[in-house]
């Protein structure tokens, strides 16, 4: 057996393949001895890089450009999908002008990326499910119980009919032998009163003949005829036998009465396991909001903002780059949209996939493992603002390309199942212009849409019938007209809104009451809002171009 191919071998020079290790090339990923470096590095290439071989894991090995074999990529180009580039790609023409990130910071990011995604594997993710294999090995292994008490239970009611049905037939059987002994007594009365008439007739008969024989006169005068008598024959008694009419078995009655199997039900649904879920128990308002965190995103002009968890948001603004946000501020992954394009809104759907909209194309796009794919295809109507329901539909709002008509739409995927856009009188729910119109959906399944070009946040129940319109709440310090545009909701069926030109949210409860405004966290132009599983309120400052998280 070859020594070096052995598991338990050290490390070997790649060159000599003899000699222990001692350095390694940086550049060019090579295990090297002391004499083999010189050999190693007499090609003449001057950006050979030799660490001890012990220190390798501590240095970057950053990619060799594709273009220039003999430089590495340090950075990457963000208008050419993120590719590595060396410092002469980004010197070339065909890079001018581009915008680049250096791969150090990228390669910071995304290592705190793993990091958190392997706590989360670790300390949630791993621990659910193995709760999951433990209940289903639990399930499994009360089976047979389970179902051999269901038999039994209904072995145990159909003993108990047979015992009732026995019951019924012994108490029939009573009543028979009740009407035989009735029947025989009736019978045996009229025999014994025919027998008594029987026996007078056989006495008349035997003096008869003793007078016949006689001649002695007075006995023969005396005598006196009873033929009337015997000729008035007793009704003749008949006793019908009694009947039973056996009913029809009705099988599908008796199956009814007999009982119900309850099919099992089998529960798929995101309640199984619950990875961070929001906590439902009632929650009051706090008396003073409090600003926890503030998120600068770099964008100049700053549009939506959603949850993806309770860690990170997407954030979109005036731009064609969407980014993604920890909490601590960090920029986690960056998008390019198809367009440069100010009027696009961003949702998540519930595999956790980036949906965005396109005013420009007509469009609404997938995100999904990095790769955008086209969703929704719109003709003659363009999407606005999108909102991903409990039930993972997608409701788009949307705008005619004429901007007269607004509606909002409900997918199931890129099926579309409803369409929102009259009342019950047939008037327009929704102003007909292009003003945004933000919207999200209430734990009671209402429609909540806050329609800025008609100064009103009007809410519909899931079938589409209106519910009801807030357009504002007096205020002596809110002077400017009220225009809502970012709209969410929380685990208390709270709606909050964005007032911008007042620097405020309202927040007002299910049924459109006023409860208080969030003004005192130094908010600047609100714009759109997103409320995360344990209620905290993201917020976007729309010049600033920075999200301020908030409890209230």
């Amino acid at each position: 057996m070859n020594p070096r191919s052995t598991a338990q071998d050290v490390h070997r020079c790649n060159l000599c393949e003899t000699t222990i290790v001692h350095s390694y090339c940086v550049l060019c990923h090579v295990n090297l001895c002391t004499p083999c470096i010189g050999k190693h590095i007499s090609d003449g290439y001057d950006k050979h890089k030799i660490v001890p071989f012990q220190e390798r894991k501590s240095t970057l090995i950053y990619p060799k450009c594709r273009t220039h074999p003999h430089k590495i990529c340090e950075s990457q180009c963000m208008d050419c999908d993120n590719i590595f580039v060396c410092s002469s790609c980004m010197a070339s023409e065909q890079h001018e002008r581009h915008e680049f990130k250096e791969i150090t910071e990228v390669y910071k990011n995304k290592k705190e990326v793993i990091k958190m995604d392997t706590e989360e594997l670790v300390n949630n993710i791993s621990p659910a499910y193995k709760k999951i294999t433990l209940d289903l090995e639990n399930q499994l292994a009360n089976l047979d119980g389970g179902y051999e008490k269901l038999i039994t239970t209904l072995s145990k009611q159909g003993e108990q009919w047979h015992k009732e049905i026995d019951i019924i037939i012994n108490k029939m059987k009573t009543e028979i032998s009740d009407i035989k002994v009735k029947h025989r007594d009736i019978l045996q009365k009229h025999l014994d009163e025919i027998k008594q008439i029987q026996s007078l007739i056989k006495q008349t008969l035997q003096a008869l003949k003793e007078i016949e024989k006689s001649t002695e006169v007075s006995s023969t005068i005396e005598y006196s005829s009873k033929i009337t008598e015997f000729s008035k024959f007793p009704p003749i008694v008949q006793v019908s036998l009694p009947t039973f009419t056996p009913n029809p078995i009705d099988s599908e009655k008796l199956y009814r009465m007999f009982g119900q199997i309850t099919p099992s039900s089998t529960d798929t649904g995101e309640n199984i396991v619950s990875l961070n879920r929001p906590n439902t128990l009632f929650r009051e308002l706090l008396n003073e909001p409090e600003l926890v965190a503030t998120i600068l995103t770099g964008h100049k002009i700053l549009r939506s903002v959603t949850c993806l968890n309770e860690d990170r948001i997407w954030t979109s603004g005036e731009t064609k780059y969407i980014k993604c946000f920890n909490i601590k501020g960090s920029l986690l992954q960056t998008i390019k949209t198809k367009l440069w394009n100010w009027r696009n809104d961003i949702a998540v759907n519930s595999d956790g996939d980036l949906l965005y909209s396109d005013w420009f194309t007509m469009t609404v796009y997938k995100v999904k493992n990095g790769q955008t794919e086209e969703l929704i295809r719109l003709q003659g109507w363009r999407p606005s603002q999108l909102c991903v329901t409990s039930t993972g539909d997608l409701l788009v709002t949307m705008c005619r390309s004429d901007y007269t008509q607004s509606k909002v739409v409900r997918y199931s995927g890129s099926t579309k199942k409803q369409t929102v856009e009259f009342d019950d009188e047939g008037k327009p729910l929704y102003s007909g212009n292009s003003t945004i119109k933000y919207i999200t959906e209430n734990r009671n399944h209402d429609i909540c849409v806050a329609d800025s070009g008609a100064g009103a946040v009007v809410v519909v129940n899931q079938d589409g019938k209106l519910r009801w319109r807030y357009i504002g709440h007096p205020s002596a310090t809110k002077n400017k007209p009220f225009e809502p545009f970012g709209i969410t909701t929380d685990s208390q069926s709270h709606i909050l809104t964005a007032d911008s030109d007042n620097h405020c949210i309202h927040i007002l409860d299910q049924i459109g009451q006023f409860l208080r405004y969030i003004d005192n966290c130094d908010l600047k132009y609100p714009y759109d809002l997103c409320v995360d599983n344990n209620d905290n309120l993201y917020v976007c400052e729309y010049y600033k171009g920075n999200v301020k998280k908030i409890k209230y």
